[in-house]
């Protein structure tokens, strides 16, 4: 990874995609799938509420293109930092459970993820 000052001006997101994009030229799998990883959970906090969605009589459904597409949720720059902060205690939590284990090599693999997110906040 990259030790280059990181610019707090660009958005958090912004930063994991232009970090994964260098982890992947660099072929640094760990990397790769810690931010991959956090991109999805900020993705997937973004996804509408399916209970709020309620089928209703063909006759009275939108028509046209995109005439039933719901808004994503928008989240502002401290939930995704929250999002990504809860992913490296999760990589630390599991990495420690690992260890009991007696498995540190995949605890090593957690936490090298776990630096790469904390490498962008």
């Amino acid at each position: 990874m990259s030790t280059e000052a990181i610019d707090k001006s660009v958005p958090l997101r912004d930063r994991l995609r232009t970090a994964l994009s260098a982890a992947m030229k660099s072929r640094d799998r760990s990397a790769i799938a810690g931010l991959r990883s956090a991109l999805g959970a900020i993705d997937n906090a973004e996804a509408i509420d399916t209970a709020d969605i309620k089928a209703g009589a063909i006759e009275t459904s939108a028509v046209g293109l995109g005439a039933a597409e719901v808004r994503r949720r928008d989240l502002t720059e401290s939930d995704i930092e929250d999002i990504v902060r809860a992913e490296i205690v999760d990589r630390h939590k599991a990495a420690d459970e690992y260890d009991t284990l007696g498995r540190a090599d995949h605890g090593d693999v957690l936490r090298a993820e776990a630096a790469a997110l904390t490498a962008q906040l």
